[in-house]
């Protein structure tokens, strides 16, 4: 019997390197998991839309969050499709993981920040209350990962925005929790400017095998929970 169907949906973003990333992390996954048909969809901006093409898809059907949280569009929008189609599950958002905290730890290395020096952590921000521990949960990662302090700082949605907690905190790195390149990176950058910050995860160099890993562990974890 074949095995479900893996829907990977991100945000979308007009951002043509930004979109171009996602689609090479897809195209890992796809190879990480030969015997898997996988697809690749989104919530906003990009098309195919999610919602229209889910209905189209033959037989079970996983679908992975390439979200960073939880959020409306994880329970609204994407457990909206489950709800409406049979033998389908809706797979754990990518964060808060340690795969993640590695990530982020790697490319705070790259800006070579004293061992002391804080860390403010970037995040889009979302009014789901769910999405607030997420981000709690990954800045306690981090911190643990790097031995550092860690502050989280929101783009949009609350409080405290970037540049408050820059105010606050005028010695630290500002360490991007985004996935892909687009408006909340160029965002980032603006505020945060001219102080340096961490390119997302996907910088567009190379697709981070942990992250490819990450993607694959929540489909095997969904597809348990859809065989039984």
């Amino acid at each position: 019997m074949p095995r479900p169907t893996l829907l990977a949906v991100s945000h979308g973003t007009a951002d043509v390197d930004g979109a171009r990333a996602i689609a090479e992390l897809v195209a890992r996954v796809r190879e990480a998991l030969p015997d898997v048909e996988v697809r690749e969809a989104f919530v906003d901006v990009q098309h195919p839309d999610a919602a229209e093409l889910a209905p189209l898809i033959e037989g079970p059907l996983v679908i992975v969050p390439l979200l960073l949280s939880s959020g409306f569009h994880v329970h609204h929008d994407l457990h909206g499709i489950a709800a409406a189609r049979p033998h389908t599950v809706v797979a754990d958002p990518l964060g808060p993981d340690e795969r993640l905290a590695d990530a982020l730890a790697a490319h705070l290395e790259q800006l070579a920040a004293p061992s002391d020096v804080p860390v403010i952590l970037a995040v889009a921000g979302s009014r789901d209350p769910r999405s607030l521990t997420d981000a709690e949960g990954m800045a306690a990662l981090l911190s643990t990962r790097t031995h550092r302090k860690v502050h989280l700082a929101y783009l949009a949605a609350r409080e405290p925005g970037l540049p408050t907690v820059l105010a606050q905190h005028p010695d630290a790195v500002v360490s991007t929790f985004l996935l892909a390149r687009g408006y909340f990176f160029d965002l980032a950058l603006r505020r945060a400017a001219p102080r340096p910050i961490t390119p997302p995860l996907l910088d567009g160099e190379s697709v981070p095998p942990a992250l490819v890993d990450l993607v694959v562990a929540r489909y095997l974890d969904a597809e348990g929970r859809l065989a039984h």
